[in-house]
């Protein structure tokens, strides 16, 4: 199914949203690594402010290259979501609704997600520059001693993602794998391999 979604990402919306489905992203993402998430938790600890209202919101696990004379933003490709894990839980447990990156996530963030009716979004690898049209404006908002790291306010208009991970725990991820090792063992069956 097939879905565009005016952001803020609320409960509301996620529950709609099953795994496999194409969404189309409008309104405003914020980006962060591994870096800021560790930059997050410790102002978190510490009592402190977020750089950026965590409820509903959805992060963009992005280090973007700087935008060239005339451009917003350089080429904006996800990078690995599972090094976040550690800190995902934590932010879903506080609002966080959605996260936009690449590969698995661990059972620590699935539950978690479950719990927050969160979902976990992929973009498409290796189309940095492609979806770098999708981003309207580009702010740095907090950490900006870690460069292209930094935590940025992106403003998106039909930003396209994959949902992988839904409410209930389902995973594109796992379904794909099932799905062809069921229809390899019945090829290899058909040529009595």
């Amino acid at each position: 199914m097939e879905h565009h979604i005016q952001l803020p990402l609320t409960r509301e919306k996620t529950v709609k949203i099953k795994s496999g489905d194409t969404i189309y992203l409008t309104g405003v993402i914020y980006t962060a690594r591994d870096a800021a998430h560790k930059r997050f938790i410790e102002l978190i600890r510490e009592g402190k402010k977020l750089p950026f209202p965590i409820e509903d919101a959805v992060i963009y696990y992005v280090g973007p290259t700087p935008a060239k004379p005339g451009q917003v933003i350089g080429s904006a490709g996800p990078t690995t979501s599972s090094r976040m894990d550690v800190y995902a839980p934590e932010l879903l447990q506080l609002g966080l609704r959605g996260m936009i990156g690449k590969g698995k996530r661990s059972k620590e963030v699935v539950d978690a997600m479950k719990e927050a009716k969160a979902i976990y979004f992929a973009a498409i690898g290796g189309a940095g520059v492609l979806l770098a049209n999708c981003i309207k404006t580009c702010e740095a908002i907090a950490f900006e001693d870690l460069g292209p790291e930094a935590v940025h306010k992106l403003t998106v208009e039909e930003f396209p993602v994959v949902a992988i991970i839904d409410t209930t725990g389902e995973n594109l991820y796992e379904i794909g794998r099932k799905s062809y090792l069921e229809n390899l063992e019945s090829l290899c069956d058909q040529q009595h391999i």
